[in-house]
């Protein structure tokens, strides 16, 4: 159960049934300069909301307001230039990886958002239905409704394609915050038939440029860690790739007497956050096989 308000010109998203949880639109790309003043206003808008959670910047690391709080991460790479990171930031595995798509002829650069561009993002959408060992959420959309959700923020965000000769075979979607302090890979992408090409590699080094053109002091992979899942092929890829872990306060700010209730609780985690690493990577494991078993079935009936 999904709803939505405006405040202060701020999108904020309520989520959840018996908890009823709100959290700015986009939080990891958009941030609030005031927090005092919409919690104040999400506490007299007559909407029921338990809690109100919201993150600090990656540059942000140090406790700023006095909400409860606990501390979440990014998977951030500080930029000083390409040179640096080029030379001292990754190993000769990872630059052989981005030389290995050049190699291969694949072309990366800045593109526009356009009907060219989001045909292209269809294209690899449809490519699969099972991706890193589970259903992949835009397999089967219409191209319409690719166009929409690669529509967001887009006064704020660069798209950079990776082409084989015209056929555009993977994509970075990059948002920038208000203040342009940082900016987030919102969606990173590339055909798997094309895996052998390294194309997200070299997605990830035109990303550092995008961001050294324009003066942004940190490219940010979503988190680096997720609750008790510490290690797995992304993070090794963002490890890889110079993303390290930074830790940043998430507050947690109480609307309601339920909600001061549920954060002692913890009740504001979800299941599976509790759950021990060594049974989460079993779960995953068994999801995994039982979808390339499914895949598989599919392929052999069709």
């Amino acid at each position: 159960m999904t709803s939505a308000l405006r405040i202060c010109g701020t999108e904020i998203k309520i989520r959840g049934h018996l908890l009823r949880v709100a959290a700015i639109d986009g939080e990891k790309y958009r941030f609030l300069e005031d927090p005092r003043l919409v919690v104040e206003m999400l506490r007299s808008s007559g909407r029921r909301i338990d809690l109100f959670t919201f993150i600090q910047r990656v540059s942000e690391t140090v406790p700023r307001y006095s909400y409860p709080m606990e501390w979440d991460n990014f998977a951030a790479l500080p930029i000083s230039s390409f040179e640096n990171w080029w030379t001292q930031q990754v190993d000769a595995k990872t630059r052989n990886m981005v030389r290995r798509a050049e190699k291969k002829g694949v072309v990366v650069r800045e593109v526009p958002f356009d009907d060219s561009l989001v045909r292209g993002i269809w294209q690899v959408y449809s490519e699969t239905p099972i991706r890193q060992g589970k259903p992949f959420p835009h397999y089967g959309k219409d191209i319409d409704t690719v166009r929409k959700l690669s529509a967001t923020f887009l006064e704020s965000s660069i798209f950079i394609g990776a082409f084989l000769g015209d056929q555009l075979i993977g994509f970075v979607k990059l948002t920038m915050d208000e203040a342009r302090s940082q900016a987030g890979i919102m969606h990173i992408i590339a055909r798997v038939q094309h895996r052998d090409k390294a194309p997200t590699n070299a997605l990830i080094a035109e990303s550092i440029k995008a961001c050294t053109k324009r003066n942004i002091p940190y490219l940010v992979y979503s988190n680096f860690a997720y609750g008790n899942k510490q290690s797995d092929s992304l993070s090794d890829f963002k490890k890889n790739n110079g993303f390290q872990r930074i830790d940043v306060p998430r507050y947690f700010v109480p609307v309601t007497r339920i909600g001061d209730l549920a954060f002692r609780m913890g009740m504001h985690h979800k299941l599976v956050e509790r759950l021990p690493e060594s049974v989460i990577a079993k779960l995953r494991e068994c999801r995994a096989g039982w979808y390339a078993r499914k895949l598989q079935s599919s392929a052999g009936a069709s």
